[in-house]
């Protein structure tokens, strides 16, 4: 019997994956669990991912390109003459108002790099891929400490359970932000 020819098959995988962080956590993603959301042998989740790991690696690459399309498609990072905070406040507003449920994964994917060394990588690629955007407009120092304090109030909003506070912040923003990065 000739194989069929499933090109698609592999993005499936990676967005049960997802799916199954998403409903079930960390602690639920297993080939099984991911094989079974996809509706393909168990075979094709180890064929195309041998380890959890590298499985939880295409899940959270994917799963970053959500705030950096959020961050494309705003487009105001690259103009001088934008306020700055204001910028980086609105990024954070409309991303923790898109679908919670996938912010949380993400953010699960991204905390799930503590325990598993092979997903630090991906967590400090998208760190520093911010850290590099914003240095176009401020110095690397100040870059880093936008990136941990945009880190700590998106998760803030999560664990709480709270609504985004745009004004707020904005202000803290502005006050990491030296006087000479707004043009």
């Amino acid at each position: 019997m000739a194989r069929r020819h499933d090109p698609e098959r592999r993005q499936r995988i990676i967005d049960a994956a997802i799916r199954v962080v998403g409903q079930k956590g960390i602690a639920g993603l297993s080939h099984r669990s991911v094989a079974a959301a996809a509706d393909v042998p168990l075979g094709s989740t180890t064929y195309h991912f041998t380890t959890l790991d590298e499985l939880m690696v295409a899940a959270l690459r994917q799963a970053n390109e959500g705030f950096a399309k959020v961050i494309a498609a705003r487009g105001g990072l690259e103009d001088p003459r934008t306020d700055l905070a204001g910028e980086l406040a609105g990024w954070m507003g409309e991303w923790l108002a898109g679908d919670r449920t996938g912010v949380e994964l993400e953010y699960e994917l991204y905390l799930a790099a503590l325990r598993r060394p092979a997903l630090r990588p991906v967590a400090d690629e998208w760190a520093r891929d911010l850290a590099e955007r914003l240095s176009r407009r401020t110095d690397p120092v100040t870059a880093r400490a936008l990136v941990a304090l945009m880190d700590g109030i998106c998760l803030q909003v999560l664990l709480t359970d709270a609504e985004y506070d745009e004004g707020f912040a904005r202000e803290v923003l502005e006050r990491v932000i030296p006087r000479s990065a707004e043009k």
